[in-house]
């Protein structure tokens, strides 16, 4: 049985500081939680910025200098940047963190969808008067992933030796990728981050779970690695169905802010702790970052500029 990838998602772009007294926002915070994971059993953190002082997402090439090589000093993780950014982010934006900081890893979204998060402002009692609009908005928004602007992503990932994390919100998404493979655009190993239970993409289900890995390896071969990221209540739930399939995991407060119901996590390191014994009981082993870099093909954290 090979190894598993726990990969943890920091802090995002979707949760807001009136969710969560725990979801980090200062640079400080996001160096402390990312820490929190790799001591726990994380061989990956995903990494987006947010305003210190209100906890917006930021696409500061600044702070995320901060964040990354902060986490590089203290630890021997493989850093993933995001290409998501925050809603609304142009394409120069989203990608300035790959350009600058030359990552191992960079998330890129395989497709457009609907990213409805406004059922999350009726019950929210918020703590910054952004917060309400900012998901509000969303009802009236397309997370925009044009080929042309995936075709972008890629070469600009490729030109900076940065491996891409596709994330697929539905069973459309890989057919792009087969297209992009077909077409002689992607070169490098493929790394599949299934992203499932967000509002305009595929729900989190076992049947869907099957379904999006068989077509994967139908349209793209056998040569790729997966993993599954899923938001709010299904997170463990998905995961473990995915142990069970043979992929690699995602916890962390950016897809889910608690540990089991009304039982919220008080840093990602709580959500690893939890994964990996979840991968231990049932037989498996979690791979360390060294492991992790070997199998996603990386190039090594002294390669990169942070």
């Amino acid at each position: 049985m090979k190894k598993t990838i726990i990969t943890s998602a920091i802090t995002g772009g979707i949760h807001t500081p009136g969710m969560s007294e725990y979801l980090p926002i200062t640079p400080e915070q996001i160096i402390a939680d990312a820490l929190s994971a790799y001591e726990a059993g994380a061989s990956v953190v995903h990494i987006h910025a947010r305003d210190p002082e209100t906890g917006r997402p930021n696409s500061d090439i600044g702070l995320f200098k901060e964040i990354a090589a902060g986490i590089k000093e203290k630890s021997d993780l493989i850093v993933c940047v995001t290409t998501g950014g925050g809603l609304g982010m142009s394409i120069e934006e989203r990608l300035r963190p790959v350009t600058e900081l030359k990552p191992e890893l960079a998330s890129c979204n395989a497709g457009s969808i609907n990213f409805v998060l406004a059922p999350a402002a009726k019950k929210l009692k918020p703590k910054f008067d952004w917060e309400i609009p900012y998901l509000e908005g969303t009802e009236d928004l397309i997370f925009s992933n044009t080929f042309k602007g995936i075709k972008s992503y890629v070469e600009t990932m490729y030109a900076n030796e940065t491996i891409p994390e596709f994330e697929v919100y539905d069973v459309g998404m890989i057919n792009n990728l087969a297209y992009f493979k077909e077409t002689g655009l992607l070169t490098k190993p493929i790394y599949l981050q299934f992203v499932m239970g967000i509002l305009g993409g595929i729900p989190a289900e076992t049947e869907n779970l099957a379904f999006m890995v068989k077509k994967a390896k139908q349209q793209l071969g056998d040569q790729f690695e997966w993993s599954v990221a899923a938001a709010g209540r299904h997170q463990f739930a998905m995961t473990s169905v995915a142990l069970s399939m043979g992929g690699h995991v995602r916890v962390g407060l950016e897809d889910n802010l608690y540990l089991r119901p009304k039982v919220k996590a008080k840093n990602s390191g709580e959500q690893v702790a939890q994964m990996k014994g979840i991968i231990e009981a049932t037989g498996g082993q979690v791979a360390s970052p060294a492991e992790a870099r070997e199998i996603l093909k990386v190039k090594g954290k002294d390669l990169v500029a942070y």
